[in-house]
Order: structure tokens, then sequence, then C-alpha cells
């Protein structure tokens, strides 16, 4: 659990009963911590924010996780167990990219594709449609160019005579800060784009990094939302955050403080958060 980036899904109210019911069907995942508002869990071993924001933001198949399984079994029980109050979006079966493949939205509007393979992880992916259509290649390439310890991994671009235009991105994946996210173009009319729904936690060790992080990505078309939210240029939602917040609010006696002094904030201010944790 010691990510420095990790996701957060937004809910009204279900983020724990999503947490046990993932924690129910993948394998290594479990619920860790439940405070009402935030519950941390683990999906296949990698850290995940459930957070109950209220109604205003929905989860859509924008971003979606991508799973990898190393058996048909093991991929037919996921589904199955996915299918519980879910839609089907492709169905599980042969495609010209793997033996065995679906895509699925689940009861609380998570959307899974699951992909048989001779590994076992899962990764967050991204499709890049409607307005941001075309821009995958570009928004790995600025990631990586902010976070350390980044790279590509795999980069298959469409060629000529595709079924999308030459040079649009088929399949990326990449790391930043060591964490495997996904991406592809997407063309047509997909009904849903990037949203708050969705966003990637950044922890960050000092006033330098939050600075670093917030500026790089609201920079050339990026927007600045509340309490260390922001909107990169693509739409993707971003929380640059201490590594100490979950501790300097934590404390009964002064908890109460940060969080007013966090709500005021756009951009973190570490030493006003320090502040304002210190008993009175």
């Amino acid at each position: 659990m010691s990510n420095k980036i990790y996701p957060c899904l937004w809910f009204d109210g279900q983020a724990k009963a999503a947490a046990a019911f993932w924690a129910g069907i993948f394998p290594n995942s479990k619920v860790v911590y439940d405070s009402g508002m935030v519950v941390m869990f683990e999906v296949m071993g990698e850290k995940i924010m459930g957070l109950n924001g209220g109604p205003m933001f929905q989860l859509n198949a924008s971003i979606s996780f991508l799973v990898h399984l190393d058996s048909r079994e093991a991929i037919d029980q996921v589904w199955e167990k996915l299918s519980d109050g879910g839609t089907v979006m492709m169905g599980l079966d042969k495609y010209p990219w793997a033996e065995r493949y679906g895509w699925i939205k689940d009861k609380f509007g998570m959307t899974w594709q699951l992909m048989l393979a001779d590994m076992v992880d899962l990764a967050p992916s991204m499709l890049f449609s409607n307005k941001q259509y075309g821009r995958g290649l570009e928004a790995m390439e600025l990631y990586q160019s902010i976070f350390a310890n980044s790279g590509t991994d795999v980069k298959e671009l469409y060629g000529p005579g595709a079924p999308q235009a030459e040079g649009k991105l088929m399949f990326g994946r990449f790391h930043i800060q060591d964490y495997s996210i996904v991406a592809m173009d997407g063309p047509g009319d997909h009904q849903f784009q990037f949203n708050e729904a969705f966003s990637y936690v950044v922890q960050c060790e000092d006033q330098a990094e939050i600075d670093h992080y917030w500026n790089s990505l609201i920079a050339n078309g990026g927007k600045e939302s509340m309490c260390g939210w922001l909107v990169d240029p693509f739409g993707v939602s971003w929380q640059i955050i201490p590594a100490s917040l979950s501790k300097l609010m934590s404390n009964p006696a002064t908890g109460k403080n940060v969080m007013q002094a966090l709500l005021k904030m756009k951009k973190l201010d570490l030493a006003t958060l320090e502040l304002a944790a210190q008993p009175s």
C-alpha cells in the first residue's frame, strides 16, 4: 500500500459495498480502511480509494480497469460475478488481440476489461474519444515528462489501411512513478468522457513536489479545482496531496481545523495545513 500514485473512485454512498464486492471477486484483494467517507482497499494488490462524495459524478467507461488473468477458468469466474447486475459492453469471446476477452460494466458503474494473458495484473485503461480522440500518445508523453520513474512499455500505432487513422494510438502501456497505465484512442461518439468520478491521487513528499505536479498538469489547458483537485489538458482529474495529509487529518483534536483550512485552498499549502494541525 505504498503506491505514490493510485486511483480514486467517486461514489454516492456505495464505496464500501463496491470495495467489498470486488474484494470477493478478484484475487489478492481486500478492504483496508473505512471512515464512512473514505474507503481504502486493494484489488489484485493495487491500492484504490473509494470516496463517498455524493451524486455529482458517475463512473463511466472512459477509464476502465484492464485485468490480465492467466487462465480461462479465472476469467470466466470473474466475468460471471461481475455480470450480477452488470451490463455487457463486449461479450466474452475470442478476438484478434486475445484468445479470451470481454468488457463489462458492473452494478456500481465501474467497467472492466478481462483478458487472458500469461500474467496476472490490473491497470487503469484510458480511452481517448470524442473531443479527446487522437490525443492518447500526447497524453502518454506529457505524463512521462512530468513524473519521475516513467517510461513507455508498449506503443502500437495504427498503420496504413487500419480501421482508424494512421498514427493514432491503438494500444499504449506506460508507467509513471512506477504505476502502470494503459491508453488507447477510440473514434466515434461513445457518450462518455473523462470526469471527476475517476481521478489519480498523487502523494507528494513536500511543497516543491506539490508545486511541480500542480503547475505541470494545469499548464497548456488544464484548470484548477478545489481542495487539491485539478483537471489536466485532456480532461483527466488529479488530486495532488501531501503524503502526510491523512495523518494531519486523523488527530481528533485538530483534524477539523486541518479540514477547514483545506476547504479554503485550491493548490494545497502544506505549511498552512501543518500549522492548522498544531494544538492551540
